[in-house]
């Protein structure tokens, strides 16, 4: 292939998919389809990672919402402040049962040639864990922020983070997968 052919190939395609995305012209690479066993431990891998993240985050802030109950200003608090505390510490400790089972039914399970039915039950932990992990970071956003400000102002900001994580942690990759799924038809 000369320099002219080759600069040609880069050159924008009309009707080519890439070319209205990126501007220019790439023939795609084929690619051998991944093999079903690897598939399953590269998405095990993926959420090993995901899992590692999300318990830090939990641990800590469960950490926190327990050494509350032991300050002085804790037991001056009213009957609501009360009620959103325990709610949150069951919350919080829901949720870390829920990110950390993946690595126990791992375990346990482990050898037993049942990767595939693993990673998905673990998928669909991790996810059931961030949703109790937002609602944990809501339920102590409202104790702290009610203790700070007016009761109103802090459920409005709390509605607000709430709401940021919705569309952050849920509504951004429904929109993606939507998008993507549009793409691959145009």
């Amino acid at each position: 292939m000369s320099m002219t052919d080759s600069s040609l190939s880069n050159a924008p395609q009309p009707g080519c998919p890439c070319c209205r995305k990126a501007g220019d012209h790439r023939t795609p690479e084929p690619q051998e389809p991944e093999p079903e066993r690897e598939r399953l431990n590269r998405r095990w891998n993926e959420i090993l990672q995901e899992t590692r993240v999300a318990q830090t985050g939990v641990q800590i802030l469960f950490g926190f919402l327990l050494s509350v109950a032991f300050t002085a200003h804790f037991h001056k608090l009213e009957t609501f402040d009360h009620v959103v505390y325990v709610i949150t510490v069951i919350l919080g400790a829901s949720a870390t049962g829920a990110l950390i089972a993946p690595v126990s039914i791992h375990r346990l399970l482990s050898g037993q040639r049942m990767k595939d039915h693993i990673v998905r039950v673990a998928g669909r932990l991790m996810v059931f864990g961030m949703v109790l992990l937002a609602l944990t970071i809501g339920g102590t956003l409202l104790l702290l922020l009610h203790v700070v400000v007016p009761s109103l102002l802090a459920e409005l900001l709390v509605g607000g983070v709430m709401l940021w994580f919705a569309l952050c942690w849920y509504g951004l990759p429904v929109w993606l997968r939507r998008r993507s799924a549009r793409d691959d038809q145009a």
